[in-house]
């Protein structure tokens, strides 16, 4: 039988190819080949050179060019695309004779090692970052560290562009018209709440009431109400939780959370003296200060044992007590001073004539990253005067000052400054106030705190023994949760689960609280790993996950009671452990990856491809037909489809692996509920991938993932740098991937090791110029930031 390489290939090219063949395979009287002769030029002889040949030249590329050693250093994205189509299975192309997969793998490695040698040769290159805007999140996130105002940039901001997977890429975080006028907008709103000269109106009550439909039954101890808060001020808060329970039972704790964070706790009483259906409530009331802006509001029964000891037929008033009604009563005005005010009031500017200058020059400073020059002093002084001429007292004045700092080109954008930004060869270390904003926004999201910035301005933070003590010391605060939330949550695509909208009449159980839930596993999960510094093995194979109540019945894991989120050990007994661990297997993840109405081992595949093992797969074909999905479960399983899909060899060349490692997942349905049938087809989730390793179960395939450790390690590495650097990774990058990624490896893939050695990097910590030729109209935004 022909094959598709046969039946394609000229007679001239055949014959031609089989010479070279037996040749490739003649004894050689000479010595050993090494490198790329011995693994190299051989499988492009006896394999590739059939299509990829001056007469065919398929995919626009003839590899009997590509003959020597030198080649890989004179044309490195060539080879790397080459690199890239081997290590991700694509090539060879299913209907040609593959050789055995030793002799693919040691292809790539020498591929990769002649790429390493090539960059390693070049002179040294740190790259280089145009001035970067803040995007949202850091936007955000330093505003409330500087003056303490939670702003809702997401709510006020377009939405930023991404680049390479993140949203943090100098290139592509441009600023247009629009955008400026949000900021000029933002600035006066942001200020008049730092300073409290928002004036406040005479309180109102806003009720949310379970009969009524406007608050939600999260479940039987948990209500729900999303609420926008118009002030920053207090309020007051009553809980009415109608029913009773009998004589005996015990008072409760009640929980209220604010976004998932517990504001308020007291005890309650839980039984009255007539077990009524419709009676007076019972009612918690308490005064709490809450900040402007939309907050998901929770009423919790917090440990109760009551609630788990009756059948759920008895969930009803007549025996039980829970949060039916929520009320917010205000503003009033705080009877703390708010914590903006005590940031930026740090000296009575009423009677101290030189606090106004140590004010602002103490928020630029913070602001801009570095100290602020005389000029810019003076001339946020000049609008304190300004206001004061105008009739307004010494705060309205530094209000006016605030909004000038926040729409400075010094606080939107990071500006890095060169010796001779002109010059592409010149390469120098950023300064250490540079470093400083580097790290914080790599850790945090943020601008630094004032003991980094101490540090930096001292002349110590390139010191790699003050490095890494800062380094450990913001690991362990809180803000590095940002590293989570925008590193981890682009990379893995968790952000999508605020997006996805399964179809609510196949999956019953999906709601908010269950995508709450999923997000809350992951992200304490990841910021677990992050934390206690796991391997990288844990990503994909942990044998302990974050559960609350609501996400273990879903994943049908008994004993797990309370809405609190608690670690879980996933070892204790079957089918547990072999269902659950890792990324992979979470409901966010697996849900994300799917369509609204069914699974798609494609999207999965592929999802593993891109994100885990870094060699995602080309764009598909524009002329591929849709699968049938009215089909799938009723007359033919999904697998079967996708099988047919394949004949196509076109097609194969790509799915033979991404699939097969979707099909890895079939257990796992469209919101990552575990399952052994899709409709009336058993699920097969086992598989074959290209280089012949095979799986029978989900955690098969990642036992087979985690014998390609490397492979991830050095994808998670690419990504980490350049979500640090800012910007897309060049071939003269090749060697600080290399070097970080054999310093993690060494040191056992533990996760603070990788960000360590990120920041200890050439480019993390230098930087050089660039030619106007080069890419005038970067020089040109540079300019004209500064």
């Amino acid at each position: 039988m022909k094959t598709f390489w046969t039946r394609t290939m000229p007679a001239s090219v055949a014959l031609t190819t089989a010479a070279c063949l037996l040749l490739a395979q003649s004894p050689s009287s000479g010595p050993a080949p090494t490198g790329f002769d011995r693994d190299v030029r051989p499988v492009i002889t006896s394999t590739c050179a059939g299509c990829h040949n001056a007469a065919l030249a398929s995919g626009g590329l003839n590899l009997v060019a590509l003959n020597s050693a030198a080649t890989v250093a004179a044309q490195q994205e060539v080879w790397e695309k080459i690199d890239r189509k081997l290590r991700s299975g694509e090539m060879p192309p299913a209907g040609v004779p593959r050789p055995p997969q030793a002799a693919i793998e040691a292809m790539y490695r020498s591929i990769e090692a002649l790429l390493d040698q090539a960059a390693r040769s070049a002179p040294s290159d740190p790259g280089r970052v145009t001035v970067r805007r803040l995007n949202r999140n850091e936007y955000a996130n330093s505003v409330r560290d500087l003056l303490g105002v939670n702003f809702h940039a997401a709510d006020d901001f377009p939405t930023d562009d991404s680049g390479e997977g993140f949203d943090n890429l100098a290139d592509v975080l441009s600023l247009s018209p629009l955008l400026m006028e949000k900021y000029i907008s933002a600035a006066e709103k942001i200020a008049a709440r730092a300073v409290g000269n928002v004036p406040l109106p005479k309180p109102v009550s806003t009720s949310y009431e379970a009969d009524a439909h406007t608050l939600r039954r999260v479940d039987v101890e948990t209500s729900e109400a999303v609420h926008h808060v118009d002030f920053d001020a207090d309020y007051d808060v009553m809980v009415a939780m109608p029913g009773a329970r009998p004589g005996n039972a015990a008072p409760v704790d009640l929980g209220f959370y604010m976004d998932g964070e517990l504001i308020h706790k007291m005890q309650v009483e839980t039984k009255r003296s007539e077990l009524v259906y419709f009676g007076p409530f019972s009612e918690a009331h308490f005064r709490v200060a809450l900040p402007a802006g939309e907050h998901t509001f929770r009423a919790v029964f917090l440990n109760d044992p009551y609630i788990k000891s009756i059948p759920e037929k008895d969930y009803y008033r007549g025996v039980n007590k829970y949060p039916g009604n929520i009320t917010f009563t205000g503003p009033y005005v705080s009877a703390q001073e708010p914590v903006s005010r005590k940031l930026i009031f740090t000296c009575d500017v009423k009677a101290d004539a030189a606090c106004a200058q140590a004010i602002v020059s103490r928020l630029a400073r913070r602001a801009f990253r570095r100290p602020a020059t005389p000029a810019e002093v003076a001339s946020l002084l000049k609008l304190v005067a300004l206001a004061k001429q105008n009739g307004d007292g010494p705060e309205q004045g530094i209000q006016v000052a605030i909004q000038a700092i926040l729409v400075s080109p010094n606080f939107l954008y990071r500006v890095e400054r060169d010796p001779d930004p002109r010059d592409a060869t010149r390469i120098h270390r950023i300064t250490d106030l540079e470093l400083a904003s580097r790290l914080s926004y790599f850790l945090w999201s943020s601008l630094p705190d004032e003991e980094l910035l101490d540090v930096a301005e001292k002349g110590h933070l390139h010191e790699q023994a003050v490095l890494d003590a800062q380094m450990t010391r913001m690991l362990q605060d809180r803000r590095a949760s940002a590293l989570v939330e925008n590193f981890a949550g682009q990379w893995l695509e968790l952000r999508n689960l605020d997006s996805v909208k399964p179809d609510p009449d196949k999956f019953l159980v999906w709601g908010p609280d269950l995508k709450e839930a999923m997000k809350t596993e992951t992200r304490l999960f990841l910021e677990y790993v992050l934390r206690e510094n796991r391997p990288l093995s844990d990503l994909l194979d942990a044998k302990y996950t974050f559960l609350n109540d609501r996400l273990a019945q879903f994943y049908d894991i008994p004993g797990i009671t309370g809405s609190e989120f608690r670690k879980v050990d996933l070892t204790g007994s079957e089918p547990y452990n072999a269902q659950r661990g890792g990324i992979l297997t979470q409901a966010s993840v697996l849900t994300v990856s799917s369509y609204p109405t069914r699974t798609s081992p494609t999207i999965r595949g592929k999802y593993i491809l891109n994100n885990i093992l870094g060699t995602p797969p080309p764009p598909p074909p524009p002329d591929v037909p849709a699968l049938d999905a009215s089909k799938v479960g009723s007359e033919v399983s999904l697998r079967k489809q996708l099988e047919e899909h394949r004949n196509n060899a076109v097609c194969a060349s790509c799915h033979s692996r991404m699939d097969v490692l979707g099909f890895g997942l079939e257990n796992y349905n469209a919101i990552g509920r575990w399952r052994n049938a899709d409709g009336r087809f058993p699920i097969d989730s086992g598989g074959t991938l290209p280089g012949g390793k095979t799986f029978a179960s989900p955690a098969g395939m990642k036992a087979v993932l985690l014998d390609n450790l490397p492979e991830i390690a050095r994808c998670v590495t690419e990504k980490m740098l350049i979500y640090a650097l800012g910007r897309g990774l060049q071939p003269f990058d090749r060697p600080v991937v290399s070097s970080i990624d054999q310093q993690w490896k060494a040191a056992g893939y533990p996760f603070r090791t990788l960000i360590y050695e990120t920041v200890h990097s050439l480019p993390f910590q230098s930087r050089r110029g660039e030619t106007v030729s080069a890419n005038p109209a970067a020089v040109k935004k540079e300019i004209a930031i500064r």
